[in-house]
């Protein structure tokens, strides 16, 4: 927020008149969906219960993607070669889809650089299911856009010992993700789209040969309705309907104080984002003449200092030249974790449409996934593979979600620890 654009003129409770479908949420997915909705030639308008980017699309750390968090040889064990390729191609295609939109409307500012992820693996087996990723990549698909690098190459790139291995992802990047949004939303104000912020969706119904969406600022008739609120779908009762499908997990991150030029010479000086490959996945990149430091762990609705202090404590066991440089910022969001590991794309009715559940990765893919949703709002059935068109798939026992988060995230901690 500190180094992000002026916020954009927007708000206002016009153009309430002739919208053919409402989207309920500012994030990527809703930004995205409404361009798309504009190339199919219809008026979309979207209502955000705070400000464009206040949620995951602007708490971010900003890497761009094409990876999920179900590994792509798994993948094809469970479902065949086939999906496998598709979902792979995917992940390429939604990198593709940022990069489209940055230039499209011009997001200088966003400070997309396209120099790579390196995922480090922290044990042998992981840096052999790395490999195997790899191999499938390029065997299988004639993708050639990952190069295995040994324990030294590893070091090099990262200025840390603290990894035998890891696997280079030339399609990859780095963005200002609040930038990214505002600029989204920029561009979709000048092309005519109704963007409603401090508007939270308090129902959302069918009437008759529509629908009417209510907020605090306004009543709007539409034809159609998408529903893009992702893990903060419990603000608002206008999105009660699928606030079961995902379970929200905080993701905290620390940036450093500027490092000196010796440091920022010899940590992550190539300049790309980087992640390892532990349960409790961390991950780490430069900004400027910082450097940023996230990973999973933090529990409840709020920062946790407690949260905060371990991460602390393993930016500086990866790099422990980190550990007389004091940590200026700290913040926290909620991931939007599915069952299966894959956003879920689909209809709730013949009105009523969904696209959420990135599992952290979502810069990439819900800016692809809300085009996709429009299309299936639509009526349309794209090929998405895993992600859908399908039914809304809510989690069982939901009430339980918060121990049993604490419990499974307890047993992957004891894991990572002992190195499994």
């Amino acid at each position: 927020m500190e180094t992000a654009r002026p916020r954009p003129a927007l708000g206002g409770t016009g153009g309430q008149d002739g919208v053919d479908v409402v989207i309920v949420g500012g994030g990527y997915t809703g930004l995205s969906a409404a361009q798309r909705f504009v190339e199919r030639g219809l008026r979309p308008l979207i209502v955000e219960a705070n400000g464009i980017g206040w949620g995951a699309s602007g708490r971010n750390g900003g890497v761009v993607s094409p990876k999920f968090r179900f590994a792509i040889p798994a993948i094809a064990r469970r479902h065949g070669l086939d999906v496998a390729r598709r979902m792979a191609e995917l992940g390429h295609e939604a990198v593709a889809a940022v990069e489209e939109a940055v230039r499209r409307d011009g997001i200088d500012d966003a400070d997309l650089t396209m120099t790579g992820n390196l995922r480090c693996a922290h044990s042998q087996s992981a840096f052999d299911a790395l490999k195997a990723e790899a191999r499938t990549m390029r065997e299988d698909f004639g993708d050639e856009t990952s190069r295995i690098l040994d324990r030294d190459e590893v070091a090099e790139e990262t200025g840390s010992a603290d990894f035998i291995g890891g696997v280079l992802v030339s399609h990859a990047g780095l963005i200002h993700p609040l930038n990214y949004a505002l600029g989204l939303a920029e561009g979709l104000r000048g092309r005519g789209v109704g963007i409603w912020e401090g508007a939270p969706a308090t129902s959302v119904r069918q009437d008759g040969s529509g629908v009417v969406v209510e907020t605090p600022v306004g009543t709007i008739r539409a034809n159609r309705v998408l529903l893009a609120t992702n893990g903060y779908s419990d603000i608002a009762p206008g999105t009660a309907a699928i606030r079961r499908s995902v379970i929200p997990f905080r993701s905290a991150m620390v940036a450093t104080g500027p490092l000196s030029e010796e440091l920022r010479a010899r940590l992550l000086r190539h300049g790309r984002s980087y992640s390892e490959t532990r349960r409790m996945m961390r991950w780490f990149r430069p900004y400027r003449d910082r450097l940023i430091f996230g990973g999973r762990g933090a529990f409840g609705k709020n920062d946790s200092q407690a949260a905060f202090g371990a991460l602390e404590r393993a930016m500086h066991r990866v790099f422990p030249d980190l550990r007389d440089v004091p940590v200026t910022h700290r913040w926290s969001g909620l991931v939007a974790m599915t069952l299966d590991a894959v956003p879920q794309v689909g209809r709730l009715d013949d009105r009523i449409s969904f696209a959420l559940g990135y599992n952290g990765a979502g810069i990439a893919m819900a800016s692809l996934m809300g085009r996709y949703a429009a299309d299936v709002t639509l009526g349309d059935r794209p090929d998405l593979a895993l992600l859908g068109p399908r039914k809304l798939s809510n989690v069982p026992f939901y009430p339980l979600r918060e121990p049993a988060v604490r419990l499974t995230a307890g047993w992957y901690q004891f894991l990572d620890t002992i190195g499994r």
